[in-house]
């Protein structure tokens, strides 16, 4: 029998909590250490659209990158956001174990799936990002074409220097703050998924270019990496991919 604790166990040796960022709130968030487990759901998020589909499912337990609980709670409440969708779990008898920032430094985590899903070669580790290195320079409507078929993403925004794609600083999710490492790093252009407005400016005056990708899609890459994880530690478990969650984003 699978438990739940076996499996915040094993992601524990896989993803050590001990990578994640001093403000961050990861493993198992919610549930019951030593319920059985027979299904998985994977998705980004907890969301009540998620739960819905792991209930629909039959699934025990929700694995996700974004912690269900980041902000200390100290009620838990149907009218709270954070309550509401805890409570929802525990109604359901749904554990939620979730991975964030110390999947986002794990060698094979979040950046280092976003560089092979682009085609790019790690060079240099970061330390919530990677530097990488195409194969060849692409010039940037190649590379925007590119990152709109691979990532599956509806909507780029981005600043062309006029300098072609080559070396790249990049880092999955919020990363803008990269624009003030990548000239030192030898990098022309810089990839994540949430630029905020000063940045796009510093990135300009430093002859980058600059490309937002989407925080959803620039993540949603290691999805398929912990359902490989999981089904190689647990062969026997049903293991789900959320089917809703990206959905519900676009709209």
């Amino acid at each position: 029998m699978v438990t739940v604790r076996n499996i915040a166990d094993y992601f524990e040796e896989k993803v050590p909590s001990s990578l994640k960022l001093d403000f961050d709130n990861v493993g198992l968030l919610c549930g019951f250490p030593d319920a059985p487990v027979s299904t998985v759901l994977l998705a980004l998020d907890v969301t009540a659209e998620v739960i819905e589909e792991a209930r629909k499912l039959g699934a025990e337990l929700i694995l996700t990158h974004h912690p269900l609980i980041f902000h200390p709670m100290k009620t838990v409440r149907s009218d709270d956001l954070t309550g509401r969708l805890v409570i929802a779990l525990v109604q359901n008898g749904i554990s939620a174990i979730c991975l964030h920032t110390n999947l986002d430094i794990v060698d094979g985590g979040v950046n280092d799936a976003l560089a092979e899903v682009i085609g790019a070669e790690v060079v240099e580790k970061l330390e919530c990002g990677r530097v990488a290195a195409l194969p060849e320079e692409e010039s940037m409507d190649a590379f925007l074409e590119l990152l709109q078929e691979r990532l599956g993403v509806s909507g780029i925004r981005w600043y062309d220097s006029g300098n072609k794609v080559r070396r790249i600083a990049l880092c999955g999710g919020s990363g803008g703050e990269l624009v003030y490492e990548a000239p030192a790093l030898g990098c022309d252009t810089v990839l994540t998924g949430e630029v905020k407005y000063n940045q796009w400016l510093d990135g300009k005056a430093q002859g980058l270019n600059v490309i937002d990708a989407d925080h959803f899609c620039t993540e949603n890459v290691v999805i398929p990496v912990l359902a490989e994880l999981l089904s190689e530690g647990f062969p026997s478990l049903k293991i789900h991919i959320s089917q809703c969650h990206g959905q519900t984003l676009e709209g």
